[in-house]
């Protein structure tokens, strides 16, 4: 089942050719998520699709996230960063993980109302958890304007 809404219209080149890592299937508490969920009606609904290296992600913030004028809050650009790492994991492991630790390094004001690029991707598996890195980008420019690692355990062998 698709997202709603689809992918913005100013990633439908680069995404087009990529599998989508789904992080819940419906009828699962997990698709009701505020970061992950496709069918929470407020929430973020972080996408990740499938890399070689781990999990990109298509991020354009509403204004309704603004903090300061013009950027987004600073928490809703730690959800975004940890959606985007826990998709890395699900990649990786083929099972849900949640947060143990989360740092977020902001570089630069991260805008509200532009194309943005999540990246995230394992550091190390520990076994019993794992090691994860990803960024914030300015779509165009590339340019990093957060960057954010996490550790993240696993849930008990549940299924997506």
């Amino acid at each position: 089942m698709p997202h709603d809404p689809p992918v913005p219209e100013a990633f439908e080149r680069e995404f087009a050719g990529l599998e989508e890592q789904r992080s819940s299937r419906p009828g699962t508490p997990y698709h009701t998520c505020f970061g992950c969920g496709p069918h929470h009606p407020i929430g973020l609904r972080v996408r990740c699709f499938k890399t070689d290296s781990g999990v990109v992600s298509p991020i354009i913030i509403p204004e309704r996230f603004a903090g300061p004028p013009g950027a987004a809050h600073g928490g809703i650009v730690a959800g975004y960063l940890d959606e985007v790492l826990a998709g890395a994991a699900v990649r990786h492991g083929g099972r849900i993980y949640v947060t143990g630790e989360l740092t977020i390094r902001y570089v630069k004001p991260v805008p509200v109302e532009t194309p943005l690029l999540g990246k995230a991707w394992v550091v190390q598996d520990h076994g019993k958890y794992l090691d994860l890195a990803g960024t914030l980008e300015d779509y165009r420019s590339r340019t990093i304007l957060a960057e954010g690692r996490g550790r993240f355990l696993p849930l008990k062998a549940e299924a997506l």
